[in-house]
């Protein structure tokens, strides 16, 4: 029996129409789980869903916001409608959110809280609506895992993404917390701290830049590349399975060496 055997349980992944959220959703569905792909988008989750059940497993897609609180609560209770109970939550939407802004980046000091709001949105406030719809239906059930993608950023702060860097560390700390409180309900909350990663956003910049840039970059990685969606799935997989229930309140980087942690 496979230690990564997720025994039909259901799993929601926010953000799952393209890049690491799309591949998350792919291999928990390999593992047996029963997928909800949400995205913003909904003909991208629709097309993840497609894959998923074209290859033999069981998927929906459903559309939803995750800083819209009404719309993520009613994504939950689907998801208990279709699937009879709600076991996974993995919080990977991310970045800027749907729409993210074409304009030159500035310093922080000349920013407002309407370009805050696009980096806090969707990496702070939309991980608590999403751990807060869930909750209730796991503490009935009694079991649940809580998993949030953050970034090294949020761990060790990136200069010129500051924002985002104190949304990251602000889910990784909110995570700690819901982790001290369901643990009475057999409930793990923790978080995935990755680094660059070839997504179809970070790719064609990558792409696109100087080599000497590249090199410069990779330099800060012990493994001398940069991560690819697959690396990220195995530890959500495994956070996701039975094999992690005394697992909670961590944050474990998934980094190529970008940095390290006791």
């Amino acid at each position: 029996m496979s230690i990564l055997d997720l025994n039909s349980k259901a799993a929601i992944v926010t953000g799952a129409g393209q890049g690491i959220g799309r591949q998350l959703a792919l291999t928990l569905a390999a593992h047996g789980a029963k997928v909800v792909v949400n995205d913003y988008f909904l003909e991208r989750a629709t097309q993840v869903a497609r894959e998923i059940v074209d290859a033999g497993g069981q998927a929906i897609a459903v559309q939803a916001d995750v800083t819209d609180l009404n719309g993520v609560r009613a994504m939950m209770r689907r998801t208990v409608d279709e699937f009879g109970t709600l076991d996974v939550l993995v919080n990977n939407a991310g970045n800027e959110g749907a729409n993210p802004s074409s304009a030159p980046p500035k310093p922080f000091w000349e920013t407002s809280p309407e370009d805050w709001q696009r980096w806090l949105g969707v990496n702070l406030f939309g991980v608590i609506a999403c751990v807060t719809a869930a909750t209730p239906f796991m503490v009935k059930q009694q079991s649940g895992r809580l998993i949030t993608i953050i970034s090294d950023a949020g761990r060790v702060g990136e200069s010129g993404i500051e924002v985002y860097s104190g949304g990251k560390a602000g889910a990784a700390g909110f995570m700690r917390a819901v982790a001290r409180t369901l643990g009475r309900y057999n409930i793990t909350a923790n978080c995935v701290a990755i680094a660059a990663t070839l997504t179809p956003t970070i790719a064609p910049v990558i792409e696109a830049q100087p080599p000497e840039t590249t090199k410069r970059q990779l330099e800060r990685y012990v493994i001398r590349r940069f991560g690819r969606p697959e690396d990220i799935s195995g530890l959500v997989t495994l956070l996701a399975s039975d094999s992690s229930s005394w697992m909670t309140g961590q944050t474990y980087p998934v980094n190529g060496g970008f940095s390290f942690a006791m």
